[in-house]
């Protein structure tokens, strides 16, 4: 490997002596490079041997070669025209080990088969979309050698590409594109609910342009059913735009085709809102976004007007945390940690005589609900000072507190989610307003029992903690809403999917960001640990919370500028950004934020 740093270039070289057949042979990830360093493979050398062959074009798709012209320069030219990379990405806990066989057995034969294997540990199809895999992977790769040259090519490979889980890293990075909830706004009809949809990209191949092609294209398969984009159908950008820079102002225009030329500008600053929202996080930054067609400017969308365009639960900003202290009511401290001394809540469950387990504030924190003591009953009351109680709204007849209800969990509709574990009566349950007759919520393909239930900001999407002997799991479920006969709601939970398959023990979850997790938990034989993890069940980057012992429940905002909570040995706990965890009350358990 030669390395240009001053220009911040390195090239790969696919040189390493490897024998011809037989033993099992590793493919070495490439060390971890700065972010800024682009890594350029080398192209095939002349005479070099079958073995260097695959190497070099392994390592030539780990770099930041656009197009993958270089690795191409490894296959034949017919290989090289069917061959699609983009189809898919293979992640192995390695780099590919090789196999290597002369074809028909013989050791000078002007073929030879190579076998890629590994485990894998993540694919990452053609929308980006990640989902992890297991298993053990295996590819044969055939070479072949020109009768003219003498040269060895590839001419028969699996579609995609794969590398090492460190390649991987170093390559990609997880990056929230934007879509509206189908049947959800904040609470007025003129304001959408934005919902995060991550996707992977590869990092220094100009992120910003291929997040805006992956913006127009649509949304994932998984999150599609439950979203909608406001761009018109067939909206791509302009024919001949190769790339999108911002300008000296962060103002970035963005050409699109005639698809988009004849939009209102509400709906312009909606896209708009979707393309601001998605490149957020992106180098260089965008402050403003401009959208044209046919020559002339749609509309102009200034970051600081973005969110009144679209609510998102990372910009929400709640104005108290609340707990159960040690007379087990609800009280509450100023979310930004700047009193410490929690008050009652006004409402019954914070002034009256009804002893609580756990509790859920709803996201506009006008109403609570509190579990009793025992996990038999569910309440239901307005944070208004003198306001009576009433009757539970849900009661669970299981034998004992572990078997009745979860805690409960608001959604941005302002309804209300909570599970009864009673093993003879196990469901998932919506009280809409948090009122009136139980919904059971239909969970087709869900194997176990919820133990835990939190729905996203956005309103789309469950987090439930589900145990199935002795194991419990973190799923990511899609909530869609219809209408059934007799005008009640028709509600379910499909496609369940993990975010923490390592983990074996969950001990508590919280939403963290607009698609992003804290859990609480234990992998086999391991320890409790307290880790973030992305709703595609990949890792974010970046440092866990830093460790706590004894975490019994934690609690987040999706606004990551809060603290994080949780309730531990040393009882409700805080930890401020760049400090330590900090103690806030002794005696109080179960903290929540609203939602």
């Amino acid at each position: 490997m030669v390395a240009y740093a001053a220009c911040g270039v390195v090239l790969l070289a696919g040189c390493a002596s490897m024998p011809d057949s037989g033993d099992l042979q590793g493919v070495e990830s490439t060390p971890r490079q700065d972010s800024q360093v682009r890594v350029f493979a080398m192209p095939p050398q002349e005479d070099a041997k079958p073995p260097t062959i695959v190497q070099g074009f392994l390592e030539a798709l780990t770099s930041d070669d656009p197009h993958y012209e270089t690795a191409r320069k490894y296959l034949t030219p017919e290989a090289a025209k069917i061959w699609r990379p983009e189809r898919t990405t293979t992640v192995l806990a390695e780099g590919p080990g090789i196999v290597v066989e002369p074809a028909g057995g013989r050791q000078e034969s002007d073929d030879l088969l190579f076998t890629l294997t590994g485990s894998k540990v993540a694919a990452v199809d053609a929308q980006g979309a990640y989902a992890p895999a297991d298993g053990n992977y295996h590819q044969s790769v055939h070479l072949v050698r020109n009768q003219k040259t003498d040269q060895w090519r590839i001419d028969g490979l699996p579609q995609g590409v794969v590398m090492g889980k460190s390649d991987f890293q170093r390559n990609y990075m997880s990056v929230d594109k934007y879509y509206f909830a189908s049947n959800t706004t904040s609470g007025t009809a003129a304001q959408a609910v934005a919902v995060a949809d991550p996707v992977y990209v590869r990092e220094r191949v100009d992120a910003m342009t291929q997040m805006v092609r992956s913006l127009l294209s649509g949304p994932t398969t998984w999150l599609g059913p439950v979203v909608r984009s406001s761009f018109p159908t067939g909206a791509e950008l302009r024919k001949g735009v190769t790339a999108l820079t911002p300008d000296d102002q962060n103002k970035l225009t963005v050409p699109l085709n005639d698809r988009a030329a004849r939009v209102g500008s509400t709906v312009c600053e909606r896209m708009a809102a979707q393309i601001l929202f998605t490149l957020q996080n992106l180098t260089p930054a965008v402050d403003e976004v401009a959208l044209e067609a046919r020559g002339k400017q749609l509309c102009s969308l200034p970051e600081e007007r973005a969110d009144d365009v679209a609510a998102r639960g990372s910009v929400q900003d709640p104005e108290y945390l609340y707990f159960v202290d040690g007379k087990h009511r609800l009280v509450r401290i100023p979310a930004d940690g700047s009193g410490a001394k929690p008050d009652p809540v006004p409402g019954a469950l914070g002034e009256g005589d009804k002893d609580l387990q756990s509790v859920a504030v709803s996201r506009d924190e006008h109403t609570a609900a509190g579990v009793g003591i025992d996990g038999k009953a569910l309440y239901v009351g307005s944070m208004v000072s003198g306001g009576s109680l009433g009757s539970p709204v849900l009661s669970s007849a299981g034998a004992t507190a572990k078997d009745r209800l979860t805690t409960p969990s608001w959604d941005a509709e302002g309804d209300l989610w909570v599970a009864d574990r009673n093993p003879r009566d196990a469901r998932l349950l919506l009280l809409e307003d948090g009122a009136g007759e139980p919904l059971k919520v239909e969970t087709p393909g869900l194997d176990g029992r919820i133990k835990d239930v939190r729905v996203a900001a956005d309103g789309v999407r469950i987090a439930l903690v589900v145990e199935k002997d002795g194991r419990q799991s973190l799923l990511i479920g899609r909530i869609e809403r219809g209408e059934k006969s007799g005008g009640r709601s028709l509600v379910s939970v499909q496609e369940l999917r993990s975010a923490a398959p390592e983990l074996e023990e969950v001990t508590t979850i919280s939403w963290a960001g607009d698609s992003r997790l804290v859990v609480v938990g234990r992998e086999r034989e391991g320890v409790q640990q307290m880790r973030y993890v992305q709703v595609d069940g990949s890792t974010p980057e970046g440092p866990p919370p830093a460790a706590l012992t004894g975490v019994k429940e934690i609690a987040a905002s999706e606004d990551d500028q809060l603290p994080l909570v949780a309730y531990s040995e040393d009882g409700i706990v805080r930890l401020p950004s760049g400090a330590q965890w900090q103690k806030v009350d002794a005696d109080g358990t179960a903290p929540v934020y609203p939602g």
